[in-house]
């Protein structure tokens, strides 16, 4: 199964911290009636997505903060060293 990725890694990272500090803030009762219900529902929706990498209202916009993949690694012998070969063959003869 292919797994879908659409937050970058520096998303996720503040998607769980401020997930961590909602949750934390909504069991010590600070907002009245429903504000710590709220709290706590998007400390864990902010929570998961970080975890998980995925993010459906940013599937639904069209949004993607993951780097581009790309096709071959940085650092392979198989890349020229940037200097162009000279064609040797006689074009006269």
């Amino acid at each position: 199964m292919k797994t879908y990725r659409n937050i970058g890694h520096h998303e996720r990272v503040i998607r769980v911290a401020l997930g961590l500090l909602l949750l934390a803030l909504s069991g010590f009762s600070l907002l009245p009636g429903w504000g710590d219900l709220v709290l706590m529902v998007v400390g864990l929706i902010a929570l998961l997505t970080g975890i998980i990498g995925f993010c459906p209202a940013w599937r639904v916009m069209g949004i993607n903060t993951c780097p581009p993949k790309t096709s071959e690694p940085p650092h392979s012998h198989t890349q020229s060293s940037g200097h162009e070969h000279a064609d040797t063959t006689s074009h006269g003869s």
